[in-house]
């Protein structure tokens, strides 16, 4: 394979060759993990795993790693702790838990490591050290904060120079910055705070270090791919980038770095005041499967906009349970679709992989079909159960309409067929109808209770 993914850092399409083909590492930013992760949140997780699996196809399984994080010290862990009279080690074992419940249910394979913040301050206290030693970084008050003036390339990464985020910026106004721009390191924790000994006093890490110290920690000075949501791009990823170079070289950190763009839901921006925030768990609650909202999410490039709607995960699922119908108790072939490999090289076309997918279906090469969607993490036997719950006899359903239709062409009176199309509709069942049949399928919501009485 010759993978081609967009470099953000080069704002160019680049042909992606690994440090080392025998030790391809790729870093995401996961999580803050104080409550339920919402369906924003899944995506980069869909999407970088779609990446692992196309890395691991690429270079072999034991030739990849993959580091995903949990930030569990966070002011909004601190507050919910405070609020509930829970233990802060209570609450983000508890979350974590969850997390990774979620995103088992989308299909995402763990990663090779998970690192915890609260487990690597000792390599953030350390590089640090290191910053403050080579002047890029200063101690005062209690705090250490990262000098952006002494680090040139400050601002590359997304675009912006100092002077313009200087004036345009919501910066912490504090009398101890020698620059309002000048991000924490680390800051002083009080009672009721989570804090550790450091060189500057009683205290927890600023976010932006976290990642620089787990990355160096797990990969070295440098590696492969980092990724994450757009929405990191600045301030996290460019603080990252200045205080991991500024500690271990220019020529250091990331090769590749790779933005998933923002979700929607139902065409707009996704929030609590509009009643249209969900989380991963609510949307499993309400009948949606795993591999349906990973379906959904795959449905679009990574580097677009995302829009999460009803009417999408029914066809999704309409989608999935013909696959699945085609794909029944056949063994999966050694291949996989030249197609969707090509497609997937290409900067991780997934919608492209899924246009070959329904190629595969109409031609009803069901081997290939099952081996192809499998590197998109789709169609796997582990994520075939929400299928299986129909408990009502379809087959029947079909004959009964089909039959009323057969009468309603005689008679001229379709009154009946419409009704019994209302009452499946109602009940979640995609009717499809040609001249020579009428097709039923299970839609995400099925409800075979509405359809009680009728057989």
């Amino acid at each position: 394979m010759t993978i081609k993914l967009y470099n953000v850092k080069n704002r160019t399409k680049e042909v992606f060759t690994p440090i080392d083909p025998k030790n391809v590492r790729m870093y995401v930013c996961g999580p803050t993990v104080y409550d339920r992760a919402h369906i924003g949140n899944a995506r980069p997780v869909v999407v970088f795993d779609t990446l692992y699996r196309v890395l691991q196809h690429a270079y072999g399984v034991e030739h990849v790693s993959y580091a995903r994080n949990f930030t569990d010290v966070d002011d909004k862990i601190n507050t919910k702790s405070v609020e509930t009279g829970r233990s802060i080690r209570d609450i983000t074992n508890e979350t974590i838990g969850w997390y990774l419940e979620d995103m088992n249910e989308l299909g995402a394979l763990e990663p090779d490591f998970a690192p915890r913040a609260t487990e690597y301050i000792a390599e953030m206290i350390t590089m640090i050290e290191e910053l403050i030693e080579k002047g890029h970084a200063y101690a005062v008050q209690g705090h250490a904060l990262f000098d952006v003036h002494s680090y040139d390339a400050y601002g590359a990464f997304s675009g912006r120079s100092v002077d313009d985020m200087i004036a345009g910026a919501r910066v912490e106004i504090a009398p101890y910055k020698q620059n309002p721009m000048d991000f924490v390191l680390w800051k002083p924790s009080n009672d009721q705070q989570p804090g550790w000994d450091s060189p500057w006093g009683y205290g927890r890490p600023g976010w932006h270090i976290e990642c620089s110290a787990m990355s160096r920690a797990l990969f070295g000075d440098k590696f492969d791919i980092h990724g994450g949501g757009i929405d990191l791009q600045f301030p996290h990823h460019e603080n990252e980038i200045a205080q991991s170079c500024a500690c271990c070289g220019d020529d250091t950190f990331a090769n590749v770095w790779m933005h998933n763009e923002m979700l929607q839901v139902e065409g707009k921006k996704m929030s609590k005041s509009l009643g249209n925030f969900f989380s991963v768990r609510e949307l499993l609650d309400q009948g949606y499967s795993g591999e349906v909202i990973r379906f959904v999410y795959l449905s679009t490039h990574y580097s677009k906009p995302m829009d999460w709607t009803n009417k999408k995960a029914e066809e999704a699922a309409t989608i999935l349970r013909k696959w699945r119908m085609i794909t029944d108790d056949v063994i999966s072939s050694n291949s996989v679709s030249p197609t969707i490999i090509n497609a997937l090289e290409d900067d991780l076309n997934t919608a492209g992989a899924i246009t070959a997918l329904h190629n595969l279906a109409k031609r009803g090469d069901a081997a290939l079909l099952k081996s192809s969607a499998a590197l998109l993490g789709l169609l796997g036997d582990d994520m075939g159960n929400w299928v299986k719950v129909i408990d009502f006899d379809l087959s029947a359903l079909e004959e009964m309409i089909s039959t009323e239709r057969d009468k309603a062409m005689k008679n001229n009176d379709f009154s009946k067929v419409d009704y019994l199309k209302r009452t499946f509709v109602s009940a979640g069942l995609d009717v499809q109808m040609s001249k020579k049949d009428i097709t039923l399928i299970a839609g995400p919501k099925f409800n075979s209770s509405l359809l009680e009485g009728l057989l």
